[in-house]
């Protein structure tokens, strides 16, 4: 069930913790390559966490819900498609062509127990569902109902280092998303395998996608195959945000 929503805190009391202000100017940080727009992006990663600190995204009512259409990739299988990789492709197809039985997560990095889950392992943890806008960086927004497990929660069993600070998604046509370990412990930030009550469609991310409520929709991966946590934070280069000019911190 939906936890209760709670308005943005416009606080520093609402810091998911006292730790948290070491985000800013801490050596590892997200690099600027010398550009003020990527010093901007950081300055607005920073300014969000003093003021917004944990403040929940707004959750609406199921009869709110929108069409929503797919974008980007939609099918990491298919050759035509931009991001495609020809391994991952194939394996991708393989496992949907089970009706993904054999898809496994893996968990790593910077975490004491690293490992594999299905998507019945996953399914076991205790679940949330939302009802929340996906706000799409060329300008268009939809209202989607939200099933799966809650990141945080995951990280924990995995046994998440007291040093991480960042959590890097990586999905099978290989586009890489990073955030911030705030971010990966936001109660809304979850792994989606259902959409609208229904078992997550390929076109919007099968078997699992992220939901990264805070963020602008291209931060909410689809098509999870890894999360790597780290204590720095690693640009994945052309697969990522920053050396294709997007933002890597797109809080809204």
């Amino acid at each position: 069930m939906s936890q209760p929503i709670l308005p943005r805190r416009a606080l520093i009391g609402g810091l998911a913790s006292a730790g948290t202000l070491g985000l800013a100017g801490c050596s590892g940080d997200p690099p600027t390559y010398g550009s003020l727009l990527r010093m901007g992006d950081n300055l607005t990663w920073r300014a969000h966490r003093l003021l917004f600190g944990r403040g929940l995204a707004r959750e609406y009512d199921k009869s709110e819900i929108t069409s929503i259409v797919a974008i980007g990739t939609t099918d990491p299988a298919n050759a035509m498609e931009p991001a495609f990789d020809p391994d991952q492709g194939d394996a991708y197809d393989r496992l949907r062509h089970g009706a993904f039985a054999d898809w496994r997560l893996e968990v790593a990095g910077s975490v004491a127990r690293p490992g594999f889950y299905s998507l019945a392992d996953l399914q076991r943890l205790p679940a949330r569902t939302q009802v929340t806008k996906h706000t799409c960086e060329e300008g268009w927004s939809a209202i989607a109902q939200w099933t799966g497990t809650p990141l945080g929660l995951l990280l924990k069993a995995s046994g998440v280092k007291p040093t991480a600070r960042f959590v890097n998604l990586h999905a099978y046509d290989m586009l890489v998303e990073t955030i911030d370990i705030v971010d990966a412990f936001h109660p809304q930030t979850i792994l989606a395998y259902a959409m609208n009550g229904r078992d997550l469609p390929v076109q919007h991310g099968a078997p699992l996608r992220a939901r990264v409520e805070t963020q602008l929709g291209y931060k909410s991966l689809k098509f999870l195959r890894r999360i790597v946590v780290t204590d720095r934070f690693e640009d994945p280069g052309k697969r990522g945000d920053i050396q294709n000019g997007w933002s890597w911190y797109a809080g809204i």
